[in-house]
C-alpha cells in the first residue's frame, strides 16, 4: 500500500510541477509581447456606418517598403484603414495625425483614421531611420 501511495504522490507532484511550468511560460510570453499601442485621439475604429474602403496594405522587408513608397489617396472626411506588415520589429509613425504603433513578424500594425486634414502626410519606419535608410514608406494624400 505504501508504494501505491508514493506513486500517486509522485504523479500528483509531477502534474502540479508541469502546471506551474506552463503558467510561468505563459507569464514570460506575456512579458515579452510589445506593450499596448498608445491610443491617439485621431485613431477611430470603423463602424457599420463608416466608409467601407478596403485596407491599404504596406509590406516591409528589412524596414523598406516592398514595391517602393506607397501613395494612398483619400478624400477629406473618408476613413482610411492602413495595415503595416514587417519581417522585423519596427515602429511606424503617421505624421500630421500623430499615430504611432509597433509592427513585427506575425504582428501587423493596423489603424484607421478619418482623413480630417487636407494635405500630404508621411508614414515612416523609425527602424529604417536608425539603420541609416530612407524612413519614408508611404504618403497619405488627403484631397478636398
Amino acid at each position: 500500500m505504501g508504494l501505491i501511495a508514493l506513486a500517486v504522490l509522485v504523479a500528483v507532484a509531477f502534474v502540479l510541477a508541469r502546471l506551474g511550468d506552463e503558467e510561468e511560460k505563459a507569464e514570460r510570453r506575456v512579458a515579452t509581447q510589445p506593450g499596448p499601442r498608445e491610443p491617439s485621439s485621431t485613431v477611430t475604429e470603423p463602424t457599420a456606418t463608416t466608409d467601407t474602403r478596403p485596407e491599404e496594405r504596406i509590406v516591409l522587408r528589412d524596414h523598406r517598403p516592398v514595391g517602393g513608397v506607397m501613395r494612398i489617396e483619400v478624400k477629406k472626411g473618408a476613413f482610411v484603414r492602413i495595415v503595416v506588415e514587417s519581417d522585423a520589429s519596427d515602429e511606424i509613425h503617421l505624421h500630421g495625425y500623430e499615430i504611432k504603433g509597433r509592427t513585427g513578424p506575425e504582428d501587423p500594425f493596423r489603424f484607421s483614421v478619418r482623413a480630417a486634414i487636407e494635405g500630404v502626410f508621411e508614414v515612416e519606419s523609425h527602424a529604417a531611420e536608425l539603420q541609416g535608410d530612407d524612413l519614408l514608406i508611404a504618403r497619405l494624400v488627403v484631397l478636398p
